[in-house]
């Protein structure tokens, strides 16, 4: 008995280990300003560590250190080269382009780094490579972006240069279906996960759109959202998803699983008003959340070292 005591007592310590994330810090306020902003959106992070924001009323980019220092920004609201409509994503391809999806406008745009204009794809349609409305993309190490087609429920990929290559996806509430695919996320396992903005889920597919399995339902306990939206994988294989209305991050397993939340409705420290986006550090030791309605974003960092739920069984094997 004293054994399954002390064996208890380790796993929840180490549970409780991987699931400590401590706020570290923020940037960001009300305005048209230099570091300032008015809804936060897509986010994500050069090869050097430089934070890109979609910055989405005040229809531009921004970009930032790692911890928040302004750099620089482009855009403005128009539907020429290099102006947008709402951008609500941003990518960084392998090749250092950055990658908006601007959802008025029903495009991709892609930049340099410095926000240099280079290319654009896509109009309004249903047809390939046609879109209503955008939500995020991704990249996949191979060199292919993937789209969230919100309206048209359905994901896109296509080439770096806007080459269609497949889609899948309708409209509704089985596998491989959706209402509303907000963002996603490219596993190293080269598998794709999606969150289905209002059918308060989180379904994963392979590179290809096969539909490999889902997790989630409405709700406010562990593993349920209230509209999931951004997603970020970090080095590890953990998935961490922006549950949008419950203003908190949750995160999981690749497959899953359960491991650890936190936030709450607020404006102070690690609490969230609307949050929107998440991205995690190459590193897997720091996650970066677009705050939407307190038009900031935060960064989380982790205690250190953990133990992984995964790790538990050795832990059991000493008691042996």
């Amino acid at each position: 008995m004293k054994k399954v005591l002390v064996i208890a007592a380790v796993m929840a310590l180490a549970a409780a280990a991987y699931a400590a994330w401590n706020y570290e810090g923020k940037w960001g306020d009300f305005g048209t300003g230099n570091g300032q902003f008015n809804g936060p959106a897509g986010i994500d992070a050069a090869a050097g560590g430089n934070i890109y924001v979609a910055d989405v009323f005040n229809n531009r980019v921004q970009y930032f250190t790692k911890n928040g220092s302004f750099l620089g920004k482009w855009g403005k609201k128009g539907s020429g080269n290099g102006e947008f409509e709402q951008p609500f994503g941003v990518v960084f391809a392998r090749n250092g382009n950055v990658y908006v999806t601007d959802y008025g406008n029903d495009r991709v745009q892609y930049f340099t780094k410095n926000g240099s204009f280079l290319g654009k794809w896509g109009k309004k349609g249903s047809g390939n490579g046609e879109f209503d409305g955008l939500g995020g993309s991704a990249f996949a190490s191979t060199g292919e972006i993937y789209v969230c087609d919100l309206g048209n429920n359905r994901m896109q990929y296509f080439t770096s240069t806007g080459s269609f290559l497949r889609k899948w996806g309708s409209d509704g509430t089985g596998p491989g279906q959706f209402n509303g695919p907000a963002y996603c996320a490219v596993a190293s396992n080269g598998n794709v996960y999606v969150t289905d903005y209002y059918n308060h889920r989180v379904q994963y597919f392979t590179k290809n759109g096969s539909f490999l399995g889902q997790w989630g339902k409405e709700g406010s306990g562990n593993g349920e959202f209230v509209r999931a939206d951004g997603i970020g994988i970090g080095s590890g294989g953990r998935v961490f998803v922006a549950d949008e209305g419950n203003d908190r991050i949750q995160y999981f397993t690749l497959a899953g699983s359960f491991l650890g939340k936190w936030g709450k409705e607020g404006s102070g420290n690690g609490e969230f008003m609307e949050l929107e986006d998440v991205f995690v550090s190459r590193t897997g030791a720091r996650v970066y959340v677009s705050d939407m309605r307190n038009h900031r974003v935060q960064y989380f960092n982790r205690d250190a070292p953990a133990v992984f739920p995964e790790s538990l069984g050795k832990v059991k094997a000493l008691f042996r």
